[in-house]
């Protein structure tokens, strides 16, 4: 059999990762988390990172391996998936990868453009933008510069706004651009299984595990990290609330309700963009047996 990476793609909340246990529990094999905010060994419960039994059962890598202080980027899990990869094969010729993260996702399966460093003249023009005109002017001008980013880009970060417009200006081209590359070619297959349920269903799954996040101590670990909201991990669906709630512009209640709608949101953009590739078979989460058979299936045609 040729090596083969199984990718399962699906919006939070859907239940990737107990799909994905189980699946690596038949199949004998490992699983590679791509969602980025679970890289991060202090956020635990506002990730929904997998819990000491589903670690315990299968696998996992690049799961709590970073600390929020240290820097990552898409182009470094690029590489270091693919140095991990080798060593998987080595033992079974299988290897899962789920998670969230889009552009993660993407770096391993197609590949990216080397980014540019920025100029800092650049990034001091476009933080003096946000601090007088605030996150809308950075808003606008991405809109202008780059509308490819503007319609994928989480238009509630600040700095992933700031990221795609110092690239833009300073590379000349525009951020979206370094995106879209000509697909690398891979030693090893790529099969794609998307997770998904139906909308009502996903919502209510979503408020629900909301729910469980404040009952384990969400609010508890986001006191824990108040020290560290200003960097790029941290500003992320779960924690921005929260800390709006410490700061008093939110009620308890309002920044729980907050975290449910900007987590749907987030379900609903990450199903905007996966549904542009067509490599993608879709499935609804519970049919479990017929996505495993359909993956087993492509994994015989493989073999022959």
């Amino acid at each position: 059999m040729k090596n083969t990476l199984i990718v399962l793609p699906g919006p939070t909340g859907v239940g990737k990762t107990a799909f994905a246990t189980g699946l690596a529990e038949r199949l004998g094999c490992e699983i590679i988390s791509c969602d980025s905010r679970q890289f991060y060994r202090e956020m635990k419960i506002g990730t929904a990172a997998p819990g000491k039994e589903e670690l315990a059962r299968v696998g996992h890598h690049f799961v709590g391996f970073l600390s929020v202080t240290d820097y990552y980027s898409i182009s470094l899990f690029e590489r270091d998936v693919l140095a991990l990869l080798p060593s998987l094969f080595s033992s079974n010729p299988v290897a899962i990868m789920t998670g969230g993260s889009m552009l993660y996702m993407d770096a391993v399966c197609r590949g990216m453009d080397d980014i540019p460093d920025t100029d800092p003249a650049v990034r001091q023009k476009y933080l003096g933008m946000y601090h007088d005109e605030g996150i809308e002017g950075l808003r606008i001008a991405l809109k202008m510069l780059d509308p490819a980013s503007y319609s994928r880009i989480d238009l509630h970060n600040p700095r992933r706004i700031l990221r795609a417009l110092e690239i833009t200006e300073s590379s000349g081209r525009p951020y979206s651009s370094f995106l879209t590359a000509p697909v690398r070619q891979r030693d090893f297959r790529i099969i794609k299984a998307g997770l998904t349920r139906e909308r009502g269903e996903l919502y209510r799954r979503i408020d629900m595990r909301v729910d469980r996040m404040m009952e384990e101590g969400l609010e508890q670990e986001a006191v824990s990290l108040k020290q560290y909201r200003e960097l790029n991990a941290l500003n992320t669906v779960g924690y921005r609330e929260m800390f709006s709630w410490f700061d008093g512009e939110v009620s308890r209640d309002q920044a729980v309700m907050l975290i449910k709608r900007n987590t749907r949101r987030y379900a609903r953009k990450q199903l905007t963009w996966w549904n542009r590739d067509n490599d993608i078979n879709w499935f609804d989460v519970s049919e479990r047996e017929m996505i495993v058979s359909w993956i087993e299936s492509r994994l015989e045609e493989n073999c022959s």
